[in-house]
């Protein structure tokens, strides 16, 4: 890979999914950083969440649809509202075991959806994410 991301947000209830799809970032180790959240409430106040003077700005978001608290429809609603420089450059990547062809239909309606994929999140799934979103490319 060429460089690294800084950092990828998951945003996901389950800890196996969660466990899992760490362990397939790992393995293409493309990011100095995961962030984990296990809803959207936490993922919100995780991107408002000003360190040393600056704003976290995952390049990649995973967001899972069903979640307790606040689900991945209600996250987007309150991300659009976001400043800029909460958001920066972010590609948000709806990631979800839903069957439902309503959920991708909406999700890839909204603007501040990039892409619609199916869990479990593979290497392969991944890699496709990085090549569309960051120009990646595979030197092995």
């Amino acid at each position: 890979m060429n460089t690294k991301l800084k950092s990828i947000l998951l945003i996901d209830d389950d800890d196996a999914t969660n466990f899992l799809h760490k362990m397939v970032i790992n393995k293409l180790n493309c990011t100095e950083e995961i962030v984990i959240k296990t809803n959207g409430e936490e993922g919100i106040n995780y991107l408002k969440t000003e360190i040393d003077g600056k704003y976290p700005q995952p390049n990649l978001i995973l967001l899972d649809i069903n979640m307790p608290i606040m689900n991945g429809w209600e996250f987007l609603q309150e991300y659009k509202k976001l400043h800029e420089n909460q958001m920066a450059e972010t590609v948000v990547v709806m990631l979800t075991t839903s069957l439902n062809p309503d959920d991708k239909e909406r999700a890839l309606g909204l603007t501040v959806i990039n892409d619609f994929k199916s869990k479990p999140l593979t290497p392969v799934g991944l890699k496709d994410i990085l090549d569309n979103f960051f120009l990646f490319s595979d030197e092995s």
